[in-house]
């Protein structure tokens, strides 16, 4: 199920490029291009639903936020990780996960360093 209108939609299908840190067949978890952070991502369903309560298998869905977050916190360093549910801008059930703050090794807006750091972190 996707909509042809979504931004969200059309990162999921390649249509849109995005540093993609995490996907799987049903989630996936891409840099946010406006970041509060390094390493601020955005875990989505790869269907189209409008908000994250309407995920059937939102268990799932927050064992990825999860496992995004514990990422951050050893890829950055950082104790505290925060999380935020969205969907007012983007109509796209997504959930922001991003460390409070940026360490100063780190630029927030380096997206390939910082999305191969979570990628790290996620293998080990």
């Amino acid at each position: 199920m996707k909509d042809k209108n979504c931004v969200f939609c059309k990162i999921v299908s390649k249509e849109i490029p995005a540093e993609i840190v995490y996907e799987d067949d049903k989630f996936l978890a891409f840099l946010d291009i406006n970041p509060r952070s390094a390493g601020h991502s955005l875990v989505i369903p790869k269907d189209h639903y409008r908000w994250v309560w309407d995920i059937p298998n939102a268990g799932e869905y927050f064992e990825v936020v999860k496992k995004i977050a514990l990422a951050q916190k050893k890829a950055f360093n950082q104790e505290i990780i925060l999380g935020r549910i969205e969907g007012k801008d983007v109509f796209h059930a997504h959930f922001w996960v991003y460390p409070d703050k940026t360490s100063k090794d780190c630029d927030a807006r380096d997206f390939k360093c910082n999305a191969e750091k979570i990628r790290d972190a996620l293998k080990n």
